[in-house]
């Protein structure tokens, strides 16, 4: 989906702004699932986390937990709701 991927490069862009290299995306398995064709281009090291559901954290492994900054958490459950919300407006036919 062309949303998950421009949103994990605008997280990417932000990290690289700031002076870190983000290298890892601990990932739920709906995010997964939904956002295989993005994370296929993506550069990240990628670790399934069951507790994140549609949830992910990108991170720069150098500073996690050391620095407040070091990690964002992303949530594509939002892009699934529109995306739904689209379909049933066109199953309509209004």
């Amino acid at each position: 989906m062309r949303e998950v991927k421009e949103l994990l490069q605008a997280v990417i862009s932000d990290f690289e702004g700031e002076g870190l290299k983000p290298d890892i995306l601990l990932a739920g398995p709906g995010f997964i699932q939904y956002a295989k064709d993005a994370l296929a281009e993506c550069s990240l090291k990628i670790y399934r986390i069951e507790e994140l559901g549609y949830d992910a954290v990108v991170a720069d492994s150098a500073y996690l937990g050391q620095m407040k900054r070091a990690s964002r958490r992303v949530s594509i459950e939002p892009l699934i709701r529109e995306s739904e919300m689209w379909k049933e407006i066109h199953e309509l036919d209004v």
